[in-house]
């Protein structure tokens, strides 16, 4: 009876493994400032199966050294509605940090090509061994577009020296530090300290598992940007919205704030998408002082005609165009000295380039409020 169990284990894990009777529930993410729904993490589901827990199927294919080809079918059927994904949203999907090098998980990056609106959150499956063997991965799904973000933060092994090591565009907090922070003062300091580290090594927090309003308010008081959970939306098919309610009480909340943000100092740059093409278009106009350089849509630097003629490109500070000034302002005087004063690299939502902001317009900003 036994050995049939496990035939019958094995026979369903190799059908898993080719994608049969797998399928991907896609839950929201909201923006606190906006009340919006500005990406969504993808989760798979094994509804043709009898056993529908994740956590059982990825632990049997590590188990049988198939690890790497159901990763593989989780993300093909996380991307099978990526051509659908709503504007200026992103897509979150769950990798494993001991499958990035295989083979048959980079197969699934190079069939999507550029990997723009994506957010690779790096899973505590199995723990890291070596932060220098994953970079070079890392920065390959950088290259591609891709954003990378860490699991919940604040538990098991993702601890300092994992934000520090992989300096993710998104940290999720653990579950366990949202969980009634409404009543719990230590919560609330530790979510503001963090809060604090991600935006000076420009970084957003994600506070998932929200499931009380009161929750959502706390989290949404203490400048949170982004938040995930029951209360906001279960995991579903694509693409569900936010409740009315919710949205409204939190555009409410954050309607006064808005006034306040870098989206009233944006300006539009030039743009090139190489130094020589930026060195062009300085020797064609003797009046210009900036060229953003764009990968695709995404800034990379804001590029002097010095900088452009030498080819040395240092990567600019990336800020959302809602982000507060006082917040943006405290990022970039943490800069080097010799860019401390560059105009900051303004984008929307979806990590798309809408213009910069130069320093002396956000200060006349702020001082303006005062």
């Amino acid at each position: 009876m036994e050995a049939l169990h496990q035939a019958t284990d094995a026979h369903e894990l190799a059908a898993a493994c080719l994608g049969e009777g797998i399928t991907s529930a896609y839950q929201p993410i909201i923006d606190t400032a906006r009340g919006t729904v500005v990406g969504y993490e993808a989760l798979v589901r094994f509804p043709g199966y009898g056993e529908k827990n994740p956590e059982v199927w990825f632990a049997r294919a590590r188990r049988e050294g198939r690890a790497a080809e159901l990763e593989a079918a989780a993300l093909r059927s996380a991307f099978a509605h990526r051509g659908s994904l709503p504007a200026n949203c992103f897509l979150t999907v769950n990798v494993s940090p001991a499958l990035l090098a295989s083979p048959r998980v980079q197969q699934v990056w190079a069939e999507q090509g550029g990997l723009g609106g994506v957010v690779v959150e790096l899973t505590e499956q199995t723990p890291i061994e070596s932060y220098l063997d994953l970079e070079p991965h890392l920065d390959a799904l950088r290259a591609a577009g891709a954003m990378i973000a860490v699991d919940d933060a604040g538990s098991g092994y993702a601890g300092l020296q994992h934000l520090l090591a992989l300096r993710p565009s998104i940290i999720k907090m653990d579950r366990e530090l949202v969980r009634d922070i409404d009543a719990d003062e230590a919560k609330r300091a530790l979510m503001e300290m963090i809060g604090l580290f991600a935006g000076r090594v420009d970084a957003w927090i994600l506070a998932e598992g929200i499931e009380r309003v009161e929750e959502l308010d706390t989290l949404a008081a203490l400048g949170v940007p982004l938040v995930q959970g029951y209360l906001l939306g279960r995991p579903a098919p694509p693409w569900q919205g936010l409740d009315l309610d919710l949205a409204l009480r939190l555009s409410a909340r954050s309607r006064d704030a808005a006034a306040s943000t870098v989206r009233g100092v944006v300006e539009p740059a030039p743009t090139a998408a190489t130094p020589g093409a930026a060195a062009a278009l300085f020797a064609g106009n003797p009046h210009l002082t900036d060229v953003v350089l764009l990968d695709g849509r995404r800034p990379r630097a804001v590029l002097t005609a010095e900088v452009a003629h030498l080819g040395v490109v240092t990567p600019g500070l990336v800020v959302n165009v809602d982000t507060p000034v006082d917040e943006a302002l405290t990022r970039a005087v943490t800069r080097e000295a010799g860019s401390r004063f560059a105009p900051l690299l303004v984008t929307d939502n979806a990590g798309r380039f809408v213009g910069i902001a130069r320093m002396e317009r956000l200060i006349g900003k702020l001082a303006t409020r005062k």
